[in-house]
């Protein structure tokens, strides 16, 4: 049987370099949106924006990363993983390199709505395709690790930040985050379709081709297939919304909606303002860049420290308690008065925050059967990039009516601590399951 075979493999140079071309996407994405929180405090100074417009230029992206995802989370499981893949990622740099040559505010503003629609919709499909190639006992790791470029692209913001926007301004930032366009080229050449999207659209010659290249490719005894066809389908779903919210699906999906909420919005109205909020501090913008760039770094353990845990305790406990520890980092972060003080805990908030975002990049696709793990993993990140909308402008909104600092992180904080909660009582564990076998499960269920 192909998923057989396809399960069998052993893991090698074919999953490491399907890990770095997905993983490129993912750092270009974060490169991005680490950028755009580097430009705001210079960009607000320079065109003299109030903070709700500087809230807005942060919430306008998220507005796009949330449309993005629900519709290239849905035609992916209509078209293909990899073609969708590749054209957000064309979508979102030309938008990039756009802001560039932004001539006023609401130009820029449309440029990064265009921006989010691709990073947007990038994401979840990365994410869904790596799942259906990676090695079960190692699903959680590889997905974690994916996540793990997200880290080093803020880390590629903040050296950019530091070293070239105090010599040639901000522009230069949008001129070199439209160089992703040429990575397009490498997915092309490198990236397979998902063999189990294939099968679930009846592709069966063109998933025999791509099992016989990878056996070939990892030195593994193979064999023609025989050519009787043996039904290796899950059970036909509906491709809308309300599919994620029958009865099948509608607790797992409840789950994880309000985990996206609450992760996107505490991580980009923490993050999309903390070089402001740094530099609010009376550090200067060198400085400042400074600080962030040490608190970036601390994202990496972060990463490697989930995806390790992840295939040992499981999903659920690892990120219920990653999200714990990120509210409480999160608290103290919010009153720290010295600059060891903003260091220490905005380094510590760093690394369960994005820890906690491997995970569930990791939990979510898992969750639903081949035949929907591209929309209900797009609904599940677009519903969430809701929360990413609002935080910005939200902050921006309390600062400019003078809302305490400490004040607004005891929201991100109880957010943290109240998601915790949720993932602990309403999740389920996928520790180490294939896919196949979370495909039958579904199987067993709609036929009850």
């Amino acid at each position: 049987m192909i998923l057989e075979r396809l399960e069998k493999l052993p893991v090698g140079a074919f999953h490491y370099k399907l890990l770095v071309v997905t993983g490129l996407g993912w750092l270009f994405d974060s490169m991005d949106t680490g950028l755009i929180s580097f430009v705001l405090p210079i960009l607000s100074r320079e065109w003299g924006l109030s903070p709700e417009q500087v809230g807005w230029i942060g919430s306008v992206g998220l507005i796009g990363m949330a449309l993005g995802a629900v519709l290239a989370g849905t035609i992916a499981d209509k078209f293909g993983r990899k073609n969708v893949f590749a054209a957000t990622v064309i979508l979102y740099s030309v938008a990039t390199g756009l802001c560039a040559v932004a001539w006023s505010y609401e130009s820029l503003l449309f440029f990064r709505f265009l921006v989010g629609f691709g990073l947007g919709g990038e994401l979840p499909v990365a994410a869904t395709l790596m799942s259906e190639y990676a090695p079960s006992q190692l699903r959680g790791r590889f997905i974690v690790l994916l996540e793990s470029f997200w880290g080093l692209g803020w880390l590629v913001a903040a050296l950019i930040s530091y070293l070239l926007i105090p010599k040639f301004g901000w522009h230069v930032a949008f001129i070199i985050g439209a160089l992703p366009a040429l990575y397009v080229f490498l997915i092309r050449l490198h990236m397979p379709e998902s063999i189990r999207y294939l099968i679930s659209k009846g592709k069966i010659d063109e998933a025999h081709k791509i099992i016989l290249t990878l056996e070939k490719k990892l030195n593994v005894e193979s064999k023609p297939f025989e050519k009787e066809f043996v039904d290796e389908s899950t059970p036909i779903f509906k491709l809308n919304v309300l599919t994620l919210w029958s009865k099948v699906f509608r607790v797992r999906t409840l789950m994880l909606w309000i985990a996206w909420f609450g992760i996107v919005f505490s991580y980009y109205g923490i993050f999309m303002w903390l070089p402001s909020i740094v530099f609010a501090q009376g550090f200067e913008v060198v400085k400042t860049f400074e600080y962030v760039l040490i608190m970036t770094l601390a994202q990496l353990p972060g990463y490697f420290t989930a995806a390790l845990l992840v295939d040992i305790i499981g999903r659920r406990y690892t990120l219920s308690s990653f999200l714990l520890m990120s509210g409480i980092c999160a608290y103290f972060f919010g009153n720290a008065t010295t600059s060891y003080e903003i260091l220490g805990w905005g380094a510590a908030m760093s690394f369960f925050n994005l820890g906690a975002w491997g995970v569930i990049y990791t939990y979510t696709p898992e969750l639903y059967p081949t035949a929907i793990r591209a929309l209900g993993s797009g609904w599940a990140a677009g519903f969430g990039r809701i929360g990413g909308m609002i935080a910005p402008m939200l902050v921006g909104v309390l600062l400019f009516n003078s809302v305490p600092m400490k004040f607004i992180f005891v929201m991100f904080a109880s957010v943290f601590v109240i998601i915790s909660v949720i993932v602990l009582s309403l999740g389920i564990e996928s520790k180490k399951k294939s896919l196949e076998e979370i495909d039958n499960s579904f199987k067993i269920k709609t036929a009850s």
